[in-house]
């Protein structure tokens, strides 16, 4: 085997069930076309661009774009983490990622609105919104155009939450309606008052203070190229590039 694959056996046999049943002529060798897609997510290049050892690159590309329309990467980051044990504490937040020209294009006969693609202070971006347990490890994720509220991702999210007893969220995510959701669920937030509060509302200072493992989760997650640069049109392609290493690093 060369050295170039990314998954051993242990790691294939938690990812088989998702794969879906070939019918006529035999899939192609699964374990080689991951690795190649893991390769070029991870360093960020262009398909054409992937060593011999992982085949064809057409066929690399034809399988990550048939697989993220179909939401089997998603679906791998969901179940995985539902079985990766319950948590006391779940955390929330949301990041910008770059949109790079080949993406945002967003000429309306091309259908740019949908793109989930938007222009904040620091230009073309999308926003990507997760939920993680008291480690870091990315349970729910989420994308929006870049210029959307934080409230957008909080509200989606919300309904797919585990059961747990904490939520950690920065100020962005402080809203009346926000806390007594997330109080009639059983969580108790953990948020820090805005400061233009009349009424300051208390948060336990300590426990706060675990929420930097989401910000090193992000970066984690950006060290992934075509994550931390978006190149994928399809917002369905781009969320599987940000679920693909989210089950590599913190699920397999």
């Amino acid at each position: 085997m060369s050295d170039l694959y990314w998954l051993n056996d242990e790691q294939m046999a938690k990812l088989e069930p998702f794969f879906p049943k070939s019918h006529g002529k035999p899939r192609v060798d699964d374990r080689r076309v991951l690795s190649g897609i893991i390769f070029i997510n991870r360093n960020g290049l262009r398909w054409w661009d992937a060593p011999e050892a992982y085949g064809p690159h057409k066929t690399l590309y034809s399988r990550w774009k048939r697989w993220s329309e179909k939401g089997i990467f998603a679906q791998m980051l969901l179940e995985l983490a539902d079985r990766g044990g319950t948590t006391d504490t779940l955390m929330i937040d949301a990041t910008h990622l770059k949109t790079h020209r080949t993406a945002s294009s967003l000429g309306l006969k091309k259908g740019g609105r949908g793109r989930l693609i938007g222009r904040t202070k620091g230009g073309m971006n999308s926003k990507l919104h997760t939920v993680t347990d008291a480690q870091g490890r990315p349970l729910r994720m989420f994308l929006t155009a870049g210029q959307r509220s934080d409230y957008i991702g909080a509200r989606a999210l919300l309904d797919g939450l585990p059961p747990a007893r904490h939520m950690l969220a920065d100020r962005g995510y402080d809203a009346d309606w926000y806390r007594e959701a997330l109080e009639n669920m059983g969580i108790t937030p953990c948020i820090p008052a805005r400061k233009g509060r009349k009424v300051q509302i208390r948060h336990d200072e300590v426990r706060y203070r675990k929420r930097h493992k989401i910000e090193n989760s992000f970066a984690r997650l950006k060290d992934w190229r075509r994550v931390a640069t978006r190149y994928d049109r399809c917002p369905k392609v781009f969320l599987s590039a940000c679920a693909l290493p989210a089950v590599v690093m913190f699920w397999l």
